[in-house]
């Protein structure tokens, strides 16, 4: 399965039917999971998707007659997932909040999950809305099986789910790579090379910092304060799309370069704890160069494989003796093989020597190879 996302040109009349459109699901959203809870309060039972989703046609005459039915069904499938996941998380003792109302913030797409669309030239039908102009920057690939509609800020988007046919795997010739991670430096590669740290966040502060000293002296609910929140949500866009911009760079380039690059799992949700050093990890976005690399390397007859993180920086990668060191310690110096590196070079080398077992097809507990499927990204995911 492949997403392709293009930008949506509407015009006037389309863009206020999508926003009407956008409205009603959310208050069918907010309406359904009202009933869901009403209804186990009072007589301690739950209300099921068939149920709510057979309750759609005594509606539709209601409030909901400029929709099309697939898109209102979705809604109420995106609201069971919530649940789902709830109580999932319930049974394994992960933490998963409870489904809350959505407001208009929080609720900004809409899917039609089989028909109800259709790429034209230059444009895409879609149902009860028009003939909307988009700009095809790429061509579609495979067979378009959903088409869901993202609004962003003020701009808005197509995401088409295609099904590709599976390309035959072919071994690949490409060298091997280990890649430590960091924020004095972004990477630093086996091979020695290395990639700066491009701190998208750190150099747009300024200017964030400036929109949201305005927002917070606006009176809350007032128009100019809802104008000055799209200003600042527009920074925090170009901030956004600045570091997925590197990050695909990035990413295609290790593609093209290596076969098989090994990355260290790493807990990144307990790092960003250290509250000195969270703001960093998050505009770093390690785990986003991983997804995008793995989806690319599997296109390209590659392998993205994570290994244990426990120890590489500590480890020579020479001898294998333990050397401790600090954070503050940027040089690796082994007093029992001499060996004198840069400190994230010896941690690259340790990283691709753990990924040996599955380059020689072993199974090892310090190295997995990633699942592509749970690397690509997850549309409804995306969506709620």
């Amino acid at each position: 399965m492949k997403a392709f996302k293009y930008r949506l040109v509407p015009n006037k009349t389309q863009e206020a039917t999508l926003e009407r459109t956008l409205v009603t699901c959310r208050y069918l959203y907010n309406a359904s999971l009202a009933e869901r809870i009403d209804k186990y309060k009072a007589d301690k039972t739950s209300v099921t998707y068939v149920q709510q989703a057979n309750a759609l046609s005594d509606k539709k005459n209601e409030w909901q007659e400029q929709v099309h039915s697939q898109v209102l069904q979705d809604v109420l499938k995106r609201l069971d997932k919530s649940f789902k996941n709830f109580f999932t998380g319930l049974k394994s003792k992960r933490r998963v909040g409870f489904p809350r109302f959505k407001n208009d913030r929080r609720f900004k797409s809409f899917c039609y999950p089989q028909s109800g669309f259709k790429l034209l030239d230059g444009r895409i039908r879609l149902s009860k809305i028009g003939d909307v102009k988009l700009k095809l920057s790429r061509p579609v690939e495979g067979k378009i099986k959903t088409c869901a509609i993202v609004k962003d800020v003020d701009q808005w988007f197509v995401v088409l789910t295609c099904e590709t046919p599976v390309a035959v795997k072919v071994a690949s010739t490409k060298p091997s790579v280990g890649i430590d991670v960091g924020l004095t430096t972004f990477a630093t590669m086996s091979d020695g090379s290395i990639i700066e740290n491009p701190r998208t966040l750190v150099k747009s502060q300024k200017k964030l910092a400036t929109v949201q000293r305005r927002l917070s002296c606006k009176i809350k609910g007032s128009n100019r304060r809802n104008k000055q929140r799209t200003k600042v949500a527009k920074v925090h866009r170009k901030i956004r799309r600045q570091r997925d911009d590197f990050l695909h760079k990035t990413s295609t380039a290790l593609v093209k370069k290596y076969g098989t690059i090994v990355f260290e799992d790493l807990n990144i949700a307990g790092m960003m704890k250290n509250h000195c050093l969270a703001k960093h990890i998050g505009d770093a976005s390690w785990n986003k160069l991983i997804q995008f690399t793995t989806y690319k390397a599997e296109s390209a007859n590659g392998a993205v494989v994570l290994v244990n993180p426990r120890g590489t920086s500590q480890r020579c990668s020479g001898c294998g003796e333990v050397v401790p060191k600090t954070l503050a310690d940027r040089i690796h110096c082994c007093p029992h093989c001499g060996l004198v590196m840069d400190r994230d070079l010896n941690a690259s080398h340790n990283i691709k020597s753990r990924a040996g077992s599955v380059l020689t097809n072993a199974q090892g507990d310090d190295v997995r190879q990633t699942d592509f499927a749970k690397a690509q990204f997850s549309l409804q995911s995306s969506l709620n």
